[in-house]
């Protein structure tokens, strides 16, 4: 994995979900508590997310090949999208189910009473400190976004499901925390199945999120506005490019960008010229851009009705 922040809370995550996820079945083996039950498939979901992202970053480090000539980097998101999948039907759908099952036949927990409590403040302490961590390697390449507007605008998969899984698990903490308490204060039964079905429905909601942002990463995003604007003034600032005439750019992994343009060059240019140009065109690309790392420019002359008919599709892919 090429970042080494998101490495950094997907390991501090995996490591806080094992140990709550046995700590959480305990409590379930004594108590019988649906709550505890829900929240331990979701830890358990959680873990094997954590591992699935680890493993899609390794997957995507293998060098190209002839017949994937562009690499593996797609990989990460292909497995970020494998981890929404399970987040829906391990986490969410089994917790819904838990939850019709414990409202259709609701009984109090009658030993053990304050296991669940204790085991679920303790979990929220470890998932608090796993948050932390994403909170803080995502804080140092955010910028000035907003935390929605890098979820939604990040090319790094992992740290997104990270900062979504970690928010999601101590949401639901609190609601099993909120179930199981009132189950011990009324005796009744049904508020354990309310807490599990609020379980439920929070995870399918995350898991849908992520589904939505890691399916428009598969398909194929254009480079952020800024380095769309850096990479056409790195075009046209030599004396070889009159202007841009069209442009596409597309990430073929968190840190790998495809740019092809079409770029105007003077007629009266030898063959020679024109290479040389374009060979000067993509170092200074690559020295605005570092992860444009295939580059295809073609030469042409500029015709203002040519230009206007190539250029009546969108110069990028559309704005995430």
């Amino acid at each position: 994995m090429s970042t080494e922040g998101g490495t950094k809370a997907v390991v501090a995550a995996l490591f806080a979900n094992l140990g709550i996820a046995v700590t959480k079945f305990v409590a379930f083996a004594l108590t019988g508590s649906s709550s505890m039950l829900a929240e331990a498939i979701h830890s358990v979901a959680d873990s094997g997310n954590q591992g699935l992202l680890l493993f899609g970053g390794r997957q995507a480090e293998r060098p190209a090949t002839a017949r994937h000539p562009f690499g593996y980097g797609r990989d990460r998101y292909i497995y970020a999208f494998v981890v929404a999948v399970v987040l829906f039907f391990v986490g969410g759908v089994f917790a819904l189910y838990e939850a019709w099952h414990k409202l259709a036949d609701p009984h109090p927990i009658e030993e053990w009473k304050w296991v669940p409590v204790a085991v679920l403040v303790a979990a929220i302490v470890m998932e608090s400190l796993s948050f932390r961590t994403a909170i803080i390697e995502t804080r140092k390449i955010k910028g000035e976004a907003s935390w929605w507007q890098f979820i939604r605008r990040a090319k790094q998969p992992e740290l997104p499901v990270i900062l979504l899984e970690d928010l999601a698990a101590l949401l639901g903490l609190v609601f099993a925390l909120f179930g199981v308490g009132l189950t011990l204060i009324t005796d009744n039964g049904i508020w354990d199945g309310v807490g599990t079905a609020l379980i439920g429905v929070l995870l399918i909601v995350v898991a849908a999120i992520l589904a939505v942002e890691m399916k428009s990463l598969l398909v194929g995003e254009s480079a952020a506005p800024d380095q769309i604007d850096a990479i056409e003034q790195a075009i046209v600032d030599g004396p070889e490019v009159e202007r841009v005439i069209h442009m596409r750019t597309v990430h073929l992994g968190p840190d790998e960008l495809l740019v092809a343009a079409k770029i105007a060059v003077r007629h009266n240019e030898t063959a020679d010229e024109i290479a040389r140009g374009i060979d000067a065109a993509e170092a200074r690309i690559r020295a605005a851009v570092p992860i444009a790392r295939v580059i295809y420019l073609e030469p042409d002359i500029y015709q203002a009705g040519k230009a206007a008919r190539e250029t009546a599709a969108p110069s990028t892919a559309e704005a995430h």
